[in-house]
Formats: structure tokens, sequence, C-alpha cells
């Protein structure tokens, strides 16, 4: 089965599951579903950083602060993210991602989906699925910030990320 024909539910503004759909479908019928973005870091508090390949659905060859995926049909929010950290990391043993907040992401291009946002300590040896990440090193904050203006970074993510260090800097 190809990523296009992963099912996925769909949903409503409130993020009630309103049907299902194919992915491919609902992403060229521009159908709200749900995604989860994970924030990874190794022992060290240093950040997973990748750059997606060019055969991505979305978003190919753009880098990413997070690891993730959109939810499957019947899935859980926190099902997914401890699915999609796995699998994006290559690891198993992973412990669960801890739940920080959720908000509607919209593209301003009729695209929306719910997005959870996770973190996670990865001390494991990582080994990224090679048909998912073209390049990932671990970054610290500071270089990650200083990548942000050179790099062409995926929007939801950014989205995701503006919003986690307001988050931050408010506790």
């Amino acid at each position: 089965m190809s990523s296009a024909d992963e099912i996925l539910d769909i949903v409503d503004e409130n993020d009630q599951v309103i049907g299902q759909s194919p992915r491919g479908e609902a992403y060229a019928r521009r159908l709200r579903h749900r995604c989860v973005f994970i924030e990874a870091r190794d022992a060290q508090g240093r950040l997973f950083v990748h750059r997606r390949t060019p055969t991505k659905l979305v978003f190919p060859s753009q880098y990413d602060m997070f690891v993730g995926g959109v939810v499957g049909a019947g899935e859980s929010y926190d099902d997914a993210a401890l699915r999609e950290a796995e699998e994006e990391l290559g690891v198993s043993g992973l412990p669960r991602p801890t739940y920080l907040f959720k908000f509607l992401h919209d593209d301003g291009a009729g695209h929306a989906w719910w997005s959870a946002v996770y973190e996670v300590r990865c001390e494991l040896p990582v080994s990224p699925q090679a048909e998912e990440v073209a390049w990932y090193d671990f970054l610290t904050d500071a270089e990650l910030e200083r990548r942000l203006p050179e790099w062409t970074w995926v929007p939801d993510g950014m989205a995701a990320y503006e919003r986690l260090k307001a988050l931050r800097a408010a506790h």
C-alpha cells in the first residue's frame, strides 16, 4: 500500500471525526485531517533535524525540526506520535512521547489539519527511514536558530515550532 492509499479520519473544525478518506484524496480535496509533530532530542538535549526526501507527497526536500506524520483512521494522537517517532527515527522501544498542545494549522490555501505537538527523549542510536529522510543531524537550539533563515522549512513545522517557542517562553 502506498502512503497515498493510507486511510485517514476526516475531521471538522472541532476535531470531531466526520468520515474517512485515502490520504491522496484527502490532500487533493483539501479535507481536514490529523497530524502529529514530535520534537525528538538526544541524551545531550540536541534536537533531531532532517531534510525530507524529494519523493514526499507534501513539502519534498524541505527541512523539519519535528518527526511525525498523519494520524491513521481510528488511531489516537498518542499512538500515532509513538508510531511516527519510532518509524522516522528508525528505533523501537522509544518512551511514549509527551503531549504538549494541539492547534489547527491552516496554510491559507485551503489545506488545514489538526496538529498535536509532542516531545520525546531519544537516547537510542537512530537509523532514519531512507524513504522519508534525505539528511539528518542533532543540532543545539543555537545551531537550529542560525539555520532558520538559511534553509527552507516545512511551513506546518515552522508554525508548530513558533507556538512551542512561545509556550516555553511563557513558562
